[in-house]
């Protein structure tokens, strides 16, 4: 499938893996839509990139329903879907002074990542699925997974079962929409600069960068969106779960 004159519909497109995507995909000629709960973020980088911006939350039914329509008001049928919203907390089952994981917080990550990833699926594919085919395909799905789902660390069980969960998803999904000629690509990334690791000081992240075998570094968003623009030239690339992460395999700590 040609990005050119293709609407696109990234969530997290404010920052991080969403907004180097989001300028991608703008850059090549689709017209985006970014999909973020950071109003002034979002706003500043869908101006940044000539898309437009609709303040979601991706675990809300109604949100994301009202999302999908002003967005297909304003520009059409989008025929991509890129997954990038998610959140990252770090706390262990049971704490230093003896306390259990507090369950609203492993919720709201399951919640967002994974429920949230599968609410903009289904009413993605919903619409797409009424659309008339670009020869072969309708359109694609990207999920985002991490290779925490395969390797997760300490402190990670909540952001490792979510993310663990798109990634078992992704054949039934892909499966699923076949019959409606819609891809669905899972990508689990290793340790990327993002804006959580930007405010780590630059001898942590330069750690961090040193545990990648090669290249020995950090990810750039750059790169994710690199494979997010192959995956969708690709259409033989199909309920698969890629992971970019340099061949690092996650220590404990």
């Amino acid at each position: 499938m040609q990005i050119e004159g293709l609407r696109a519909i990234v969530t997290g497109g404010a920052s991080g893996l969403g907004g180097a995507t989001a300028a991608m995909l703008a850059e090549r000629g689709a017209d985006v839509a970014i999909f973020d709960r950071d109003e002034e973020r979002g706003r500043a980088q869908a101006e940044a990139i000539g898309g437009a911006f609709f303040a979601v939350d991706v675990a809300d039914e109604a949100s994301a329903e009202a999302a999908f329509a002003a967005a297909e008001d304003a520009g059409g049928v989008a025929r991509l879907l890129v997954n990038c919203a998610g959140v990252a907390p770090a706390i262990k089952t049971v704490s230093k002074d003896g306390a259990p994981h507090p369950l609203d917080a492993f919720r709201r990550t399951i919640g967002v990542n994974l429920i949230g990833s599968f609410n903009m699926i289904a009413q993605f594919a919903a619409r797409l699925a009424a659309a008339d085919p670009l020869g072969e395909e309708r359109g694609v799905i990207v999920n985002t997974a991490s290779v925490a789902a395969y390797d997760g660390q300490i402190g990670q069980a909540a952001y490792a079962a979510s993310k663990g969960g798109v990634v078992g998803m992704t054949l039934p999904i892909a499966r699923d929409l076949a019959q409606h000629r819609i891809r669905v690509v899972t990508v689990a990334p290793g340790i990327f600069l993002t804006p959580m690791l930007m405010g780590l000081p630059q001898a942590a992240q330069d750690s961090l960068g040193q545990q990648v075998p090669h290249p020995s570094r950090l990810g750039r968003p750059e790169e994710y969106a690199q494979l997010v623009e192959a995956i969708v030239a690709n259409p033989m690339l199909n309920g698969e779960v890629i992971r970019l992460d340099g061949a690092i395999r996650m220590a404990p700590r």
